[in-house]
């Protein structure tokens, strides 16, 4: 009996030792350490973006112009990067390489460049005249563009560069009397809204003078390569085509405008305008 008592007193006592513990791999984990690896055994969690990384992994500018192609003018920002560049407002000193110059926006009625001087290129007459003439760093940066564009066997001629206030007045007037002030506003400005008033911008064609100012320009080599490397240079096709209804006017693959390497090579890398970069678009007709 005295045994039988003891043998029950022990298994007690080791029973009570043991317990019922819960498995080891049933445990709820403890919270993870702000900062440790969660993830399992010979993977990794992706690294949280650095400061000013996109975590789009789109590089801004990188999306289509939307408010571009729909004409719309509205602007904003885009999966994958900016639209416009909204936070740019429209530079209006007619002084200003990037001034901005168009339906909407105009020149000093007074305003006459001070710098103009003759650029050392080829034009399709021989006359030293108002025509001939660009700002300095316009006429600098456009003999560069002829020598590089010399080199790779493509030989341009200016057609027509500055005109004053006046002179450009008397054209829009013999445009009209020809063919009626709406046609004419589609591929001539009014007086005080053309850019060949600031003394930036040049019509170009080819070195036999064919196809000046003509369609027939747009397509020919001397054109291709003005687009692709027009902006090396600092100048842009200004009015591209598939976007009248942003500039206002027609296709003109002969119209350089000097706007500086910089903001040459950013309308050309995002496909802009100048009304696109300063988010002053539709420009009306």
């Amino acid at each position: 009996m005295v045994k039988s008592g003891i043998i029950f007193l022990l298994s007690l006592i080791v029973l009570s030792g043991c317990g019922a513990s819960t498995p080891a791999d049933t445990v709820p984990s403890a919270s993870p350490t702000p900062g440790t690896q969660t993830s399992a055994p010979g993977t990794q969690s992706p690294a949280p973006p650095s400061p000013g990384q996109d975590e789009s992994n789109e590089q801004p500018g990188g999306g289509d112009n939307e408010a571009g192609d729909e004409g719309d003018g509205s602007l904003g920002e885009a999966e994958g990067g900016r639209v416009t560049p909204e936070a740019v407002p429209v530079d209006t000193d007619p002084h200003s390489v990037t001034v901005m110059v168009n339906k909407e926006y105009g020149l000093p009625e007074d305003y006459a460049p001070t710098d103009l001087v003759y650029p050392d290129v080829r034009f399709t007459f021989s006359e030293k005249i108002e025509k001939r003439m660009l700002r300095q760093e316009a006429a600098d940066a456009l003999e560069v563009l002829f020598a590089a564009a010399e080199q790779d066997g493509i030989y341009l001629a200016g057609v027509s560069a500055y005109r004053s206030h006046s002179t450009q007045a008397a054209l829009f007037k013999r445009y009209v009397d020809r063919d009626g002030e709406e046609k004419a506003k589609t591929y001539s400005a009014v007086p005080g809204h053309s850019e060949h008033e600031t003394g930036l911008a040049i019509d170009v064609t080819s070195s036999d003078g064919s196809c000046a100012v003509q369609d027939c320009f747009g397509g020919t080599p001397e054109a291709l390569w003005l687009a692709e490397h027009a902006h090396e240079h600092g100048f842009i096709i200004r009015y591209p085509e598939g976007k009248e209804h942003i500039t206002g006017y027609q296709y003109e693959p002969w119209h350089l405008r000097y706007v500086g390497i910089e903001l040459a090579t950013e309308l050309q890398a995002n496909d802009w305008t100048l009304e696109e970069y300063y988010g002053v678009v539709p420009v009306s007709n």
